[in-house]
């Protein structure tokens, strides 16, 4: 099976493509939680693939809709209003 190269960025622009601070993605990544990484050696590094991913299972149709709870922080959309 082929491997397409995937287009890399920093954790720096994946944050200003997520409209998340670069402390919340840290935050995830050290709960297992989040869009998925590469690790590679010391740096970070997520696929724009991934993220476009991540983006779209957060969609919902409403405030109701609960979605797919993959990759978001425990508690974050899981509260009750009472």
């Amino acid at each position: 099976m082929a491997v397409g190269v995937a287009e890399l960025l920093t954790e720096r622009d994946a944050s200003k493509l997520l409209c998340l601070s670069v402390r919340t993605l840290q935050k995830w990544r050290l709960c297992g939680r989040g869009p998925r990484f590469l690790k590679l050696g010391h740096a970070v590094r997520y696929d724009r693939a991934e993220l476009k991913r991540f983006l779209e299972d957060a969609r919902r149709a409403s405030t109701s809709d609960p979605g797919s709870l993959r990759g978001v922080p425990s508690g974050e959309s899981t509260r009750s209003g009472g």
